[in-house]
């Protein structure tokens, strides 16, 4: 194949330089490394801080980190956090307010410049992720202008995955594990007899920018063969899977299936489930004050369906109970999601069932209302 700019392979030292080469660009290169127990999303300088030679075990409810021999350093599966933490983050200064010797009021508007990164690592689930939050929050008449912001800035190096965990579910979702458009830089992991190597295809001006920086060779046809079979192997090893139907309309036709009592037995109502997931966005206002009473500030920060006070109102919640409160959540990731957006909410990663306390995992809750249903529909009667 020609050498033409677009294709490359690198080596482990192109790993290493492609992170020195976005840091002199001013970028924040956040990546995945290990610390406190599991591979989480920080900032790196490094390429030996990457998760080289660990993996991961996943189940619902559980969540442990396994070395490898190999060496990989992408052989695993979506931790406990998602993008969404820096494109969106968990609390945010809005504006201030200070009252002058003459009792005036000063309003003023956080304004910090936002910063600019490049995320190493974005797993195809992600990836659709940020392209499902771009539509929610920059997509319609009332755009988040900080999320804008902060996104049009960022530099995205997507990350194939060849290796799923027990929790993945992104094929079910047509999200993964190949990468969808919307990333600068692709990689897909290849190590075997040939080496410890990545298949590098620019997809953006920017990307092949970068990508004419690192030490590379051209693309030989026996990596990308390797790559490309490695992504297919991983489409048929998920862990986990949806049901083969309309999502959509198997939540609107079981709205009152008795699943939804079961699943409330068990549910704690923490909403792990929504601060682990990428593509949740529901936010609250905050404001504090100091003692003087003369500055304020309004902080937003992220907020759970699962709160009893998400709903309040005057009269009192509107969802009172666990069930109204799971069900809400499910039926709109999975169903109503697309009567606002035009697509599902959910991609897949498989987040909420391994962060949930209690194992339950989405996948099992809709193959269950699914069997529900046609167990009535065979006695002739709706939901």
């Amino acid at each position: 194949m020609a050498d033409d700019g677009s294709t490359a392979v690198i080596g482990t030292d192109g790993m290493a330089a492609l992170i020195r080469v976005l840091a002199a660009r001013g970028r924040t290169v956040i990546g995945p490394t290990v610390r406190d127990g599991a591979i989480v999303l920080a900032e790196i300088a490094d390429g030996d801080e990457l998760p080289y030679g660990w993996g991961v075990e996943l189940e619902a409810g559980h969540y442990r980190l396994r070395p490898r021999e190999d060496g990989a350093a992408f052989a695993h599966s979506a931790g406990p956090q998602s993008w969404k933490t820096f494109l969106l983050p968990q609390r945010e200064r809005q504006w201030t307010a200070d009252r002058g010797a003459d009792g005036a009021m000063t309003v003023t508007e956080d304004d910090t410049p936002p910063a600019s990164y490049a995320f190493l690592g974005v797993r195809p689930c992600d990836l659709r992720a940020i392209a499902v939050q771009d539509r929610v929050l920059s997509g319609g008449p009332h755009t988040d202008s900080r999320y804008r912001a902060r996104r049009e800035r960022a530099f995205l190096v997507a990350v194939e995955c060849t290796e799923p965990g027990a929790t993945c579910f992104c094929t079910s979702m047509g999200a993964g594990p190949a990468a969808e458009p919307g990333y600068d830089l692709a990689l897909t992991e290849v190590v075997d007899d040939g080496g410890h190597r990545f298949w590098a295809r620019a997809g953006s001006e920017e990307g092949a920018s970068v990508l004419a920086e690192l030490p590379r060779t051209p693309t030989d046809g026996a990596t990308e063969t390797a790559a490309r079979e490695r992504v297919a192997e991983a489409a048929d090893r998920m862990g986990r899977s949806m049901p083969p139907v309309d999502l959509q309309i198997l939540m609107r036709d079981t709205l009152h299936a008795d699943r939804w009592n079961d699943v409330a037995s068990r549910c704690l109502t923490c909403g792990n489930c929504t601060m682990a997931c990428p593509t949740c966005f529901c936010t609250t206002a905050e404001d504090v004050t100091d003692l003087t009473g003369d500055h304020a500030e309004r902080w937003r920060r992220w907020e759970s369906c699962f709160d009893l006070e998400f709903s309040h109102l005057p009269g009192g919640p509107v969802r009172a109970c666990g069930h109204s409160r799971y069900r809400q959540w499910a039926t709109h990731k999975l169903g109503t999601w697309y009567d606002q957006f035009g697509s599902s909410g959910c991609v897949g990663c498989g987040r909420c069932i391994v962060w949930c306390p209690v194992g339950i995992d989405i996948t099992e809750e809709a193959h269950a209302l699914n069997d529900e249903r046609a167990a009535g529909a065979a006695r002739g009667e709706a939901l």
